[in-house]
């Protein structure tokens, strides 16, 4: 390997009279003034001296710079321009350099036993080669690496070591391993737990190390977080950032960086946690351009929250709520404001515990339908549009399946129960409801699937907000009668009356007041229509322009990259000086409001009359006019960075749940946070080379630092 190098930054210790070793010693420097490397001369930091190294190989003399060290600070440069002079220095340097020649080129006297090493360096390459792969392939399908045993030909030695027996069958490499260490010749095999931990941490560090090179080329990112508990009951905050790729095409791309243990959930605790992560990555906050979280109040509190607080930090960071939250929670108060909206989802949620909790219920239903009932979640308002539909469209089968089950059913209970829901499939309330609802969350779910798309862009989610709000506005003109016309049809197949039943309307006593309360509504389908389908549906409408007011503002700023074509010459100067303003920290600006106007004004003629922002940034690349319109550039390249939904972290979380599992409940934080950058940034994974991942974990290991 040669002397250790000397590093031009190293800082040398100074003694106590305040005199230390320099770095212009390495140098010698000529009559002529030119300067010629002293390669012989290498420096010892535990001692304090330096050595020549080729006169500490093969000088048989006792002097000091080869036994002992040179540490005479005052008098070194004569001291070094002495012993280069020397006879013994030239014979040692002339030795030193015929060995390292004879090395490189395999003719010295130990050449057999340099190629045995050689050959063995080969050996151990090919088989980490190999258990990195097995290591990767199993982190990547989230199985499980360790068993009970950690022995070899175990039944309950885990899949890792299962794998390397199955390869060692045809592969030659493995065999041979698997031989030496069955024969005990081999001591070290690399197949033990700490190995596996420490191959994971190189492979995942190799990929956070690309991911961040990437961050750093896009030079703008934003930060997407969400928090979950796992199955040790602690709280795991999943950290991806979104950003725009500058490759050939312009490409939005979102990294997984990591589960971060959240000892805290407030947002003091929160921001802290993730200013810590991004700086331990070596990811400048600065360079942040945007932050969505979900809509909890630690992080989008005005005042303690995340955003508040990260805002205060960066004031270029836009807050962006995540849509498909807010598309939950406008359901949520939908339902919330109609009391046939809640006797409706009870009575769908016990027909799916009815069927689910038997077996024998459950093959009954299948019998008789085609779209077998799902279960929802507790959360998700809009994904119950899957459990509404076999009601929807084949409310007769799931009649006659309950109808079935009556039949056949031996507890009064069960018999009370399928008749009571039999009954109430069959009424023309529920089949109106089950119409209302399943139109209004077919809408809300095909928006909520748009906006969770990694490619989503800011102007294209305010487009796809407004499109259903126009839709639902329409649905509230002519929704209820058609929603009558399609639960009659349905009462017909089931040959029940299509006739709302009177209800009583209950008497109250009458308080004084200053207005006239209104008169009760005596026709129970103007009842209904009411209190139930325009509360409903008006309360949507009204949700949904509140829960994504702030979209609405962020898109507002960034409006003009997509509407300018629109705008007289004043007002696109003053949105793009607004931009200019909202882009500003401080001394610091990402472009210039003024020079964003007049190239806006003299952009060619392009292929469509409006483009969204990242069409537009794909056909300035394409195109190669980048330098051309620089301001617009940097501003489309920061307006397709925002991110719209936390569907990545959501979509972790799936990930975390399959690795850290209820068998796999002790797991460290360090092995868990591994498993799942490998798992989840799979594509990029496939793109690190294997002998970049050994040399990494070799440098790990080796006890010889380097300056």
């Amino acid at each position: 390997m040669g002397p250790l190098p000397i590093k031009e930054s190293f800082s040398f210790p100074k003694r106590y009279d305040g005199r230390s070793f320099h770095y212009h010693y390495t140098n010698r420097q000529l009559v002529n003034g030119e300067k010629v490397k002293r390669s012989w001369l290498t420096y010892s930091r535990s001692k304090d001296a330096v050595y020549c190294f080729c006169c500490k190989l093969f000088s048989k003399k006792s002097i000091k710079l080869a036994t002992d060290g040179q540490q005479d600070w005052v008098n070194i440069g004569a001291l070094l321009k002495q012993h280069e002079k020397s006879e013994d220095h030239c014979s040692n340097m002339v030795k030193w350099k015929e060995f390292s020649l004879r090395l490189s080129k395999g003719k010295t006297i130990d050449e057999t036993e340099m190629g045995l090493l050689e050959a063995e360096k080969n050996r151990w390459r090919d088989v980490l080669t190999r258990l990195i792969s097995i290591i990767q392939s199993l982190a990547e399908r989230n199985l499980a690496l360790r068993g009970s045993s950690d022995t070899l030909h175990k039944d309950d030695n885990g899949n890792f070591l299962k794998e390397v027996e199955l390869l060692a069958k045809f592969d030659p490499v493995l065999r041979d391993h698997v031989r030496r260490i069955e024969s005990g010749a081999e001591h070290i095999t690399y197949l033990g737990k700490t190995i596996q931990n420490e191959l994971i941490a190189c492979i995942s560090d190799k990929i956070l190390g690309t991911m961040v090179s990437e961050i750093k080329d896009s030079n703008y990112f934003a930060i997407i977080l969400d928090c979950t508990p796992d199955m040790s009951h602690q709280e795991q905050m999943s950290v991806v950032v979104h950003l725009v790729s500058l490759t050939k095409t312009p490409d939005i791309k979102e990294h997984f960086l990591g589960f971060v243990i959240a000892l805290e959930s407030t947002g003091q605790g929160l921001s802290a946690l993730i200013l810590q992560k991004l700086e331990e990555l070596n990811i400048p906050f600065e360079d942040c351009r945007g932050q969505s979280y979900d809509n909890g109040a630690n992080m989008k509190g005005a005042n303690k929250g995340v955003q508040a607080r990260l805002l205060r930090k960066n004031p270029r960071a836009f807050y962006v709520p995540c849509g498909a939250h807010s598309l939950n929670l406008v359901v949520s108060d939908a339902a919330k404001v109609s009391m046939d909206a809640t006797c409706f989802f009870g009575n769908v949620e016990k027909i799916y515990k009815l069927f689910s909790g038997s077996p024998q219920r459950w093959t009954i239903l299948k019998k008789h339908v085609n779209i077998t009932l799902k279960s929802w979640s507790d959360t998700r308002w809009e994904s119950r549009v899957n459990s509404i539909k076999p009601l929807r469209y084949q409310a007769d089968k799931v009649r006659e399946a309950l109808l079935e089950v009556r039949e056949n059913a031996t507890e009064p209970t069960i018999k009370v129960e399928t008749h009571s829901l039999a009954e109430e499939i069959a009424s023309f309330r529920f089949q109106i409801c089950c119409v209302v609802w399943y139109d209004i969350l077919s809408q809300i779910n095909t928006t909520s699937k748009l906006l969770q798309s990694v490619n989503m862009q800011l102007e294209v989610a305010v487009g796809i907000i407004k499109k259903n709000k126009a839709n639902l506005i329409r649905y509230r003109a002519t929704g209820f009668k058609d929603a009558q016309t399609s639960a009659r049809e349905k009462c017909e197949e089931m040959n029940t009356e299509a006739v709302l039943k009177q209800k009583r309307l209950r008497t109250t006593k009458r308080h004084f007041a200053y207005e006239s309360p209104d008169e009760p509504e005596t026709d129970p389908m103007k009842r209904l229509e009411v209190s139930f389908f325009n509360a409903v549906v008006d309360c949507t409408i009204q949700s949904l322009e509140d829960r994504f007011q702030s979209l609405g503002e962020v898109r507002s700023i960034f409006g003009v990259l997509s509407n300018f074509g629109q705008l007289d010459a004043q007002t696109r100067k003053n949105q793009c000086q607004l931009l200019s303003d909202k882009l500003t920290f401080g001394e610091q600006s990402d472009i210039d409001g003024s020079a964003l106007a007049t190239e806006l004004e003299n952009l060619p003629e392009l292929p469509e009359a409006q483009m969204t922002p990242f069409e537009l940034l794909t056909y300035l690349s394409q195109n190669e006019i980048c330098e051309l319109y620089p301001n617009l550039w940097v501003a489309l390249r920061i307006a397709c960075t925002l991110p719209v939904t936390v569907a990545s972290a959501e979509r972790s979380f799936s990930k975390l749940k399959l690795i850290k599992n209820y068998l796999r409940s002790s797991m460290a934080q360090e092995r868990l946070s591994g498993l799942a950058v490998i798992s989840i940034n799979s594509k990029v994974s496939h793109q690190i080379s294997y002998s970049d991942v050994i040399n990494y974990f070799a440098s790990r290991k080796a006890r010889k630092h380097r300056f």
